[in-house]
């Protein structure tokens, strides 16, 4: 009888915190959004008719997932080479587990920080606009703040050690002796890393990429501080019903918006994924 309380016990604390911090929570959330503000019983789908009927609604929309994608895209493109830099070029351990170490260390400090420091490199007299036009690249200021740019940059600095952790974890579980034997058939490095490496690292890189797509759809600090208000995001619509016009209503449904829309392209992602991974 012990031995089976103990699996008992070891599975009922694990699902009573999933179903305390985050069923409860989600419960409450898709409830008030379904239920009217003026306090009358019953369920109701004006709030969400009040979202997807309003073009702004949908303006924010796109431009919440247009940043989210491409601060996917533009992780996955730095972060693999680093992560193969890290897993294959890298001999000297030491100096791995120093590279390792930076990569992570900056995700132990608040992304306000991070966001802050930022808007000083990024503004009209920041470092980066002084390092252009002290290259010629540039004849005056360019503004990044207050933009799509500013925001992805951000984005990509706070998101993209999760791509490099990602995919160097799969590249390291790669059997170079495929890698070899593909070589040895007479298939060129493209050739090999498109049929061999590629497919083989296929997991790690659709980890990285959903944990960044979560993770940049839903930021509110980063956008918020580099857009400087200019652009809104629906983490920003959410924060504002929430903490300034005290609509839990409205900003349920914006949030279950969120939400769904999120998980129709993560599902949509991982469902590309697996048909390109099959076909290479």
């Amino acid at each position: 009888m012990s031995r089976l309380r103990t699996p008992f016990l070891l599975l009922v604390i694990p699902l009573a915190f999933f179903a305390a911090f985050f069923l409860a929570p989600l419960a409450t959330v898709v409830i008030a959004s379904l239920t009217s503000s003026n306090g009358d019983t019953g369920l109701t789908f004006d709030h969400y008719v009040r979202v997807l009927a309003d073009r702004y609604h949908w303006d924010v929309i796109l431009v919440t997932f247009r940043i989210g994608l491409y601060t996917t895209i533009a992780c996955l493109l730095l972060g693999y080479p680093l992560a193969w830099y890290l897993v294959r070029i890298v001999r000297w351990r030491t100096w791995r587990r120093v590279c390792v170490i930076m990569l992570v260390v900056p995700l132990f400090t608040s992304n306000i920080v991070r966001s802050f420091g930022w808007m000083v490199l990024l503004g009209r007299n920041g470092l980066v606009n002084d390092g252009l036009m002290g290259m010629g690249l540039v004849d005056r200021p360019v503004r990044f703040l207050g933009t799509e740019l500013g925001i992805l940059i951000g984005m990509v600095y706070v998101l993209l050690p999760f791509v490099v952790l990602a995919v160097g974890n799969a590249l390291a579980c790669v059997d170079t002796s495929l890698e070899h034997a593909s070589s040895d058939l007479g298939a060129r490095p493209g050739a090999t890393f498109m049929h061999v490496t590629l497919p083989l690292t296929l997991p790690g890189i659709m980890s990285g990429a959903i944990m960044v797509f979560t993770l940049a759809v839903s930021a509110y600090v980063t956008p918020a501080l580099l857009s400087g208000g200019r652009i809104s995001v629906l983490s920003m619509l959410i924060f504002q019903q929430y903490s300034s016009v005290f609509d839990f209503h409205y900003g349920g449904a914006l949030s279950v918006v969120l939400l769904i829309f999120t998980m129709a392209m993560v599902g949509l992602a991982a469902r590309v994924g697996t048909l390109k991974g099959s076909t290479l």
